[in-house]
């Protein structure tokens, strides 16, 4: 009852409350679709490829109600917009491994896998980069060996192997 007299005698203490609400809003769907995508992107097989992104994208439409078929599929594309859904891409290939203070950014679509610090830059030794791409299923089958390896200040770049040249 205090709370909407309040706003009844001052107009801007409701503008705030709103706006307030709506900033929630956006912090907890933010939340919400980036612990959803981190929950869910080992499900789909197989793993680091454009593939199993599209099957993610794929269980999300359905979920929402959208129609498995092309045009069902485009249309929710087409709602989470571009920066929605790089967002979802991003969080996908990448995973962070806090006790190796790292991250791996790992997106077929680039030409490089890149490893980078959590915490503060400096160079990153090539046995931890290495421990860190086979913890998260990035073995030398995949990636270009350490003779390929550049690094550019603080950050590893590693080339993906050709798929012809893929080891089992």
């Amino acid at each position: 009852m205090l709370q909407a007299h309040a706003f009844a005698v001052c107009p801007s203490l409701s503008r705030m409350a709103g706006m307030k609400a709506t900033n929630l809003q956006a912090t907890l769907f933010d939340f919400a679709i980036g612990e959803l995508v981190r929950q869910h992107r080992e499900s789909f097989q197989p793993l680091w490829s454009t593939e199993s992104w599209a099957k993610l994208m794929i269980w999300l439409s359905l979920n929402c109600g959208c129609s498995g078929d092309r045009d069902g599929l485009e249309a929710f594309a087409a709602a989470l917009g571009p920066v929605l859904s790089g967002r979802m891409r991003r969080l996908f290939f990448e995973r962070e491994l806090e006790d190796l203070e790292l991250q791996v950014m790992a997106d077929p679509a680039e030409q490089q896998v890149l490893v980078m610090p959590l915490g503060p830059s400096g160079p990153l030794d090539a046995a931890r980069v290495a421990e860190a791409l086979e913890r998260v299923g990035l073995g030398p089958q995949r990636l270009a060996p350490p003779e390929r390896w550049q690094e550019l200040d603080a950050v590893v770049a590693i080339p993906w192997l050709d798929p012809s040249q893929e080891r089992p």
